[in-house]
């Protein structure tokens, strides 16, 4: 079997270097009619805008068949037609290159940058969660799912602040979250010092607020370092309180002394930290103000303090239906109250009590809320909905049958639709669980039949045959759950013990091996454990 780690970025940069001198042309086909022909297009009009006439030089045809490098996909055929150039690659052996390594394939690519460090400051964890708002709740789980990416990717991270609200913990663990918890505050004794060289004189008769040491002017530094940074040009001083100080006091000591890196092997000179070190704030819209400040006060009184910090903000959140604002815990409290609501069809009992159910509702509700929070762009808002009528589970249970005694996950799933909570779409955490839990009980059931002595048992990858496939794999968590519910439905994968029904059989388990081994790797990415039964 070929090695080597076929890649889209590779094979598109090699088509569009075979074309000659110009822009990219070519684009991966991804439409489902399309794909019956071909892999990738050079539309019609940029060829003719590339060769004057569109006829492409039949030496650069040839050169676009014979294609090989590394990283490019093999391939089958390349030929003109009406829309463009359009190129097949030889889908058998994609398959068994990538279907032969799939952990090669689902594992991250290395570190662009060896011996990055990165601070995730989230602001929003140094409340109590009564006090979270959604906005800044999204802010959290934006800034866990940046640490899980970059950890994957090999860059050493230090998360910002430790917890010290004894309700905290407990709030993240539901969400599934990884964040260090502290009982003390850093030291503020250097800061403090340094602050009252800086501070302002006050003005006559001027009465600061309690709490406030005194004012530190940052005009200076906005018009030295902050216009081209894009900070806001109308900040201009800041009022020092001791809580701000704390602020800054455990953000360098975050710089300043890293802890080894256990995962790769790595301790910081103590003397380097702020040279090596990126700082990224992850903040809601309504805290950006005050973070540019803060940003601007480290500056002006730490020389150490890095010149790297960068912002990453997020847009509000708006609730649709919701009567007045709600917090963080009751928006959870809320989802997990729908998916315990949708397992209480008529005669199934209280499922929220049972231990075995109480995980599984766990993982749908926090799945829910994160694809919910997380399948838009950070900086764009977040509209959600929120059911009116709070009867919809009554309404499920007057059509269940005296029969069903236990309720499913499919059952639940389509309850949940009934529910307001979305299952299907760009943000859809529970249709992504439900096949999840479908491939899990695929192949248990193959397991099951294979001890039972009706299948062989699973033989070497190289030796199956990937031309009995004929389907495109996919990319992305929720079209992946898409396309595979789709192909899930159209083809029969566990058919009749027959052995000349085997090979065509093993080959689609070994397809969907895949994209299960990808399903958990993504879920991975966002804290979400796979659910493992339907």
């Amino acid at each position: 079997m070929a090695t080597g780690r076929l890649g889209v970025v590779e094979t598109l940069g090699a088509l569009n270097a075979a074309l000659g001198p110009g822009g990219p042309v070519w684009f991966k086909e991804t439409r489902a009619r399309h794909l019956r022909a071909r892999d990738f297009l050079a539309p019609r009009r940029a060829l003719q805008a590339r060769f004057g006439d569109g006829q492409v030089p039949e030496r650069v045809v040839h050169a676009v068949a014979d294609l090989q490098g590394p990283g490019v996909a093999p391939v089958l055929r390349c030929a003109p037609t009406p829309a463009g150039l359009t190129l097949q690659l030889q889908r058998s052996a994609v398959f068994e290159r990538v279907l032969g390594a799939v952990a090669a394939y689902a594992a991250p690519a290395a570190p662009a940058s060896p011996g990055l460090r990165v601070i995730l400051h989230c602001p929003a964890l140094r409340g109590a969660p009564c006090a979270l708002r959604l906005s800044q709740l999204r802010a959290v789980l934006v800034a866990d799912h940046l640490a899980r990416v970059l950890q994957a990717h090999g860059v050493s991270v230090r998360l910002v602040p430790a917890v010290r609200d004894p309700h905290m913990p407990t709030f993240l663990q539901q969400l599934r979250v990884d964040w260090p918890t502290a009982s003390e505050r850093s030291a503020t004794e250097a800061l403090r010092s340094s602050a009252l060289a800086e501070l302002t004189p006050a003005h006559d008769r001027e009465v600061l607020p309690p709490g406030v040491l005194g004012r530190v002017c940052l005009k200076e530094l906005v018009e030295e370092r902050g216009r081209t940074a894009g900070y806001d040009p109308n900040l201009d001083n800041c009022l020092v309180t001791e809580d701000l100080l704390s602020v800054l006091a455990e953000l360098q000591e975050a710089v300043q002394r890293w802890p080894e890196d256990s995962s790769l092997g790595l301790a910081a000179a103590p003397d380097a930290g702020a040279d090596s070190c990126m700082v990224v704030h992850v903040v809601s819209c309504e805290e950006e103000f005050q973070q540019q400040k803060l940003d601007l006060l480290w500056w002006k009184l730490d020389s150490r303090a890095p010149l790297r910090q960068k912002h990453l903000v997020c847009g509000p959140v708006k609730v649709a239906g919701a009567p007045g604002t709600l917090t963080a815990p009751e928006y959870y409290e809320l989802r997990h109250a729908q998916v315990c609501k949708a397992s209480a069809l008529k005669h199934c009992g209280d499922l929220a009590q049972d231990p075995a159910w109480t995980e599984i509702f766990g993982v749908l509700s926090v799945a829910t809320i994160k694809f919910e929070m997380l399948s838009t762009a950070p900086q764009s808002q977040v509209s959600l909905g929120v059911p009116q009528d709070q009867g919809w589970g009554d309404r499920l249970c007057g059509g269940c049958p005296p029969s069903l005694q236990l309720c499913s996950i499919p059952q639940l799933f389509l309850a949940l639709a009934d529910s307001g909570i979305s299952t299907k779409g760009t943000k859809s955490g529970t249709f992504v669980m439900y096949n999840c839990a479908r491939l899990a009980t695929l192949f248990e059931g193959y397991r099951r039949s294979m001890e039972q002595g009706l299948y062989p048992a699973f033989p070497p990858v190289s030796s199956l045959d990937f031309s009995l496939l004929h389907d495109e794999v996919c990319k992305f968590l929720v079209q992946l759950s898409m396309d595979f519910s789709s192909y899930y439905n159209r083809v029969h994968i566990l058919g009749e013990p027959r052995p000349h029904l085997f090979g065509q059989m093993f080959a689609r388990l070994q397809l969907l091996r895949a994209v299960r081994q990808v399903l958990h790797t993504g879920l991975a990415m966002l804290g979400i454990p796979p659910l493992s039964h339907i």
